[in-house]
């Protein structure tokens, strides 16, 4: 593609390597980051709880699986169970990402043990440990694609494509989270999960891994006891089959973009989506102003991208010009892992800041 590799090392992205040090000598750790301006009065009005909007969404989203999975086992045996399992599949697997980020933010509902039941049944269906999770997530948010502080950095560099590939099923993050559940369950955390889960919080882990390999072995039981995969159609397999949108939403948020720099409009992406995929996604598509203001709940997203959208770079008009900028970027960065798309921030916008004792030319 005409350019030539780069002789620099690979990083090391790990929360217990060189890096993490790093990152707190150059001040990127829990740092102050920049937040658009935007009127106490306004920010109070975004930030508004309601119940509303949730159950809505909450409704739609659990009646169309109930009925996609009804039908599928109606159709059991034929090609019409393809496309019932297909949409059962979709909104088990994919839809159940957004929600439990969302209520893991405890801002879906206004009522909070909804926000806690459907963050829970969310995590299930995505087989991903509600504590370790809401922990990661913070610790997400605090560092945001800081290397060697961020736990969530989907695409490392050089990137991993065939790990990408494997995802499109969840197979890659399956194989991960599947051994990660028999250790938590015998009491045990990796060295990474004891740098950001509070001891207090542990036994919420050890005592959900339980309860879910359980179901999974009830489901196992039940596959034998009616010699059909069936039972697994509707519990555990769904993850894999209908997992296919995480990755395709999920690497629209950051995929590319710059690393170590204390500015979300220069690390994270809004893409503008249809209303379907803004349902299934809960308007996660507006990334940079969720990350500038997680508080903010999702269905506001689309006033507050109005409020700041003067003071951010030009959002992407479709998944398909997001795509046309992420593929390039990530083959570029297999060859090249220091290069990265260079986000710019409009005519008066403020510029960038630079991280504590570094001077701003300095700042990636």
């Amino acid at each position: 593609m005409g350019f030539e590799p780069s002789a620099a090392p690979p990083r090391d992205y790990s929360l217990v390597g060189p890096e993490t040090a790093r990152a707190l000598e150059r001040g990127l750790a829990t740092a102050e980051w920049y937040t658009c301006p935007i009127p106490r009065k306004d920010m109070k009005a975004l930030m508004k709880r309601s119940d509303g909007p949730a159950l809505r969404d909450t409704a739609i989203w659990l009646g169309a699986l109930v009925v996609s999975g009804v039908l599928g086992g109606l159709a059991w045996g034929t090609w019409l169970a393809v496309p019932c399992f297909l949409v059962y599949g979709v909104l088990y697997g994919s839809v159940s990402d957004s929600r439990w980020h969302e209520c893991g933010h405890g801002t879906a509902f206004k009522t909070r043990w909804l926000n806690d039941a459907v963050y829970h049944l969310a995590c299930f269906m995505i087989l991903r440990e509600p504590t370790i999770w809401r922990w990661s997530h913070t610790r997400h948010h605090t560092d945001t694609i800081i290397v060697g502080r961020d736990p969530e950095i989907a695409v490392p560099r050089p990137p991993d494509f065939l790990g990408l590939l494997l995802n499109l099923f969840a197979l890659k993050s399956a194989a991960i989270a599947l051994p990660k559940l028999f250790l938590h369950a015998t009491g045990r955390l990796t060295a990474e999960e004891k740098t950001f889960v509070p001891e207090m919080e542990r036994w919420k882990v050890f005592l959900v891994a339980r309860i879910y390999l359980a179901v999974f072995a009830a489901v196992i039981a039940a596959c034998l006891a009616f010699r059909s995969i069936l039972p697994a159609m509707y519990v555990g397999l769904p993850t894999l089959y209908g997992g296919f949108f995480v990755i395709f939403f999920g690497l629209t948020q950051h995929a590319g973009l710059a690393e170590d720099v204390l500015d979300h409009r220069l690390n994270s992406r809004t893409v503008y989506m249809n209303p379907l995929f803004r349902f299934l996604y809960w308007n996660m598509n507006y990334h940079v102003e969720h990350h500038m203001f997680p508080m903010v709940p999702y269905h506001a997203l689309p006033k507050l991208h109005a409020a700041m959208k003067h003071d951010c770079p030009q959002p992407y008009p479709s998944c398909l010009a997001a795509y046309r900028e992420i593929i390039p970027a990530l083959l570029r960065q297999r060859k090249d892992p220091t290069w990265h798309v260079e986000r710019r921030l409009p005519a008066g916008a403020a510029p960038m800041m630079p991280p504590a004792g570094i001077a701003p030319a300095a700042a990636e």
